[in-house]
């Protein structure tokens, strides 16, 4: 059956679909990437000129571009952010009213995890966040009565018609249709805003042009939102070795984002290209021998020959890395027979319709967009990208065969700190504040308690920079945590990893300390011997008090020199003299958090030292090379005085 109501005009389908639902929107739209922006701000736009309308929006992760506050940070960013996103790109308008404390008081917009920092010190998007497991998001949304859902999708014409993929999120949207039906309840109105280039992905992406009932589009779109690609440092690479060796062959792999993910991803890559050298790197690191004593039965120290399955919630740039580097290759299938003919290596290479890789969303760097697509050309049984329920959740008719899929399961993801006793936080402040959301972190705990040889990896930085100093993420305790200490598996920090599975509470502190920075061993050792935690003859070990950044470095340096710890080990979307900027500017934004930097900064600028190389070329970038103003001047002082401040 063809679509009956098709638009090219953003704001005449906005129009359209006020008219057929009335005053009352309830809208659904898929986190990250799948928003499509243009819709929702036209609807947005509408209902927020006429009080007589409502609109409730339920999503999640509402991309938005930096917001860069005026002077240097502007003059940096500002550039770069036209650069990388184009002059064309749009922001959910919402979400920068939600920021601002400016939302109209006929517009709700609920979401259940938040741009990480972005809506940190809003009001309004601290009061409308709803705490959920990522895979119980879908049978919630049935009794909050949505009747439009809207979504980015991509389009192919076939020999018997049109189909829509829905690429990048899949995720709830054939979970919550399908709780809808089961429900009985009225079906929302679903919207199809096709864009060019969203990769056409098949599988359970796939679905007939009847499953919508409007399509839009638009004659012009923005190009897809990307993210920038971050830079990595030593703390974090030591993290990644740490945790490149409990990955087992032959494994079934969950990761996550950011620095701390891709550390990893780079240490399996080490690992596998160069495995003696990886080796050298975890034996600088690991000098007690624990990490190596745990990869023994837990992981690995050689290269993969078998080859690790992907089955991640989301799918990112790691993922393509690794499928390049020959690692991402064990393929499974959706049939009982096939997956355990595979298992006991019985199944021919040949047979088609396996996968490599399954997952719920995707949302990455254009590099990532691309080599979707090109594979999907290629290889088409190579990713499914399916619902939630599958990926996140063991329960179902797929139990027995998830189950098999992910042996050997190794579930990675970050959380900001850890208690003592093995809880997690990952998602709130001590105050209540959401930083971001549970997300799936639960999901990927449990799923390592119930899985016969599933673990649960969570990653950390054993310390974190605050306002005037320095301060341990391993407490003794905190007032919010995301994961329960019932449910502790695996830490892993710079200075190693602690096995907590199935230990008493004296035997989880111990381990955690052995992980903790050494500037805060002292007290967290008291504070446990106080709540009779610990035994009070318990000394701390000599080898724990190098757990210092500075013995990190020694450790590092010689295979930093070497070129195989870039900071950018996966290409930068920087230019060069944006990268030299970026430490510089990282430094003074450190200064000027607290009165000592502030001092520091001072006399920096009252003897800024000799001209440091590409100084011209930098101050060119910032737009400073002949500043006139006095604003200027200073701006460029205080330039000076960051690039110049090694040389002081």
């Amino acid at each position: 059956m063809q679509i009956e109501h098709r638009y090219t005009d953003t704001d005449a389908c906005a129009r359209y679909l006020a008219d057929e639902l009335g005053a009352d929107l309830r809208v659904a739209a898929p986190l990250g990437l799948g928003k499509p922006h243009g819709l929702l701000n036209a609807l947005y736009r509408n209902t927020a000129a006429d009080p007589l309308r409502s609109m409730r929006l339920y999503t999640a992760l509402s991309l938005t571009r930096p917001q860069p506050a005026p002077g240097l940070e502007w003059r940096f960013l500002g550039p770069f952010l036209e650069r990388h996103f184009g002059a064309d790109q749009v922001d959910p308008q919402y979400a920068l009213d939600q920021a601002r404390g400016a939302l109209p008081s006929n517009v709700e917009v609920h979401e259940f995890y938040l741009q990480s920092g972005a809506l940190l010190h809003s009001a309004c998007a601290q009061r409308s966040y709803i705490s959920q497991n990522y895979t119980h998001v879908a049978r919630d949304l049935v009794v909050q009565d949505i009747n439009l859902l809207v979504q980015l999708v991509a389009r192919r014409e076939g020999p018997d018609g049109a189909h829509y993929s829905l690429s990048c999120n899949p995720d709830l949207t054939l979970d919550f249709l399908r709780q809808v039906q089961l429900a009985g309840k009225q079906r929302p109105l679903c919207v199809a805003v096709v864009h060019p280039d969203l990769p056409y992905l098949s599988g359970h992406a796939e679905v007939a042009e009847d499953y919508f009932d409007v399509e839009l589009c638009p004659e012009t779109t923005p190009p897809l939102f990307a993210l920038p690609r971050q830079p990595i440092d030593l703390a974090e690479y030591a993290l990644g070795l740490h945790a490149s060796a409990l990955v087992r062959d032959g494994g079934c792999l969950q990761i996550g984002i950011g620095a701390l993910s891709d550390a990893l991803v780079k240490a399996l890559l080490l690992r596998q290209q160069d495995n003696t050298v990886w080796r050298r790197a975890l034996v600088a690191l690991d000098r007690r021998g624990a990490t190596h004593a745990l990869a023994g039965w837990l992981g690995g120290l050689t290269a993969f020959q078998a080859g690790l399955y992907g089955a991640s919630e989301m799918v990112m740039d790691g993922f393509m890395h690794l499928q390049r580097a020959g690692i991402l290759k064990r393929r499974s299938w959706d049939n009982l027979a096939l997956e355990r003919a595979s298992a006991a290596g019985r199944l021919a290479a040949d047979v088609p319709g396996g996968h490599y890789l399954r997952g719920a969303f995707f949302l990455g760097s254009r590099e990532l967009y691309a080599w979707l697509d090109a594979t999907e050309a290629a290889d088409p049984d190579a990713i499914d990208m399916g619902p939630v329920s599958n990926v996140n959740h063991l329960y179902g008719d797929h139990q027995v065969l998830a189950t098999l899929q992910r042996r050997g399961a190794r579930f990675f993801n970050t959380c900001m700190m850890a208690t003592l006793l093995g809880a997690a936080v990952s998602d709130t402040l001590d105050d209540g504040e959401v930083v971001s959301g549970v997300g799936g972190q639960y999901n990927f705990v449990a799923m390592a308690h119930e899985l016969p040889e599933g673990r649960s990896v969570l990653l950390l930085r054993a310390t974190r920079q605050v306002r005037g100093g320095i301060e341990s993420n391993i407490r003794w305790n905190y007032g919010q945590t995301t994961i329960p200490r019932h449910l502790r598996d695996i830490y892993v920090t710079e200075y190693g990893v602690a096995d907590l599975r199935g230990k008493s509470d004296s035997e989880c502190v111990e381990a955690m300390l052995s992980i903790s920075d050494a500037r805060f061993l002292d007290a967290l050792c008291a504070e446990a011997k106080a709540h009779g935690k610990l035994a009070a003859d318990f000394v701390i070990p000599d080898a724990w008090r190098r757990h210092a950044p500075r013995y990190l470095h020694e450790a590092l340096a010689p295979f930093q020199q070497k070129g195989l710890l870039p900071q950018f080990p996966f290409g930068s979307d920087f230019t060069e003299i944006e990268q030299r900027l970026l430490p510089a500017l990282n430094w003074l934004k450190a200064c000027s958090s607290h009165w000592r930097g502030r001092w520091r900064l001072l006399r920096a600028i009252c003897r800024p030292g000799a001209m440091a190389a590409d100084e011209a070329e930098a101050q060119a970038r910032m737009g400073l090379a002949h500043p006139t103003k006095l604003a200027d001047r200073l701006q460029r002082r205080l330039l000076q005085a960051a690039l110049r401040r090694k040389q002081m």
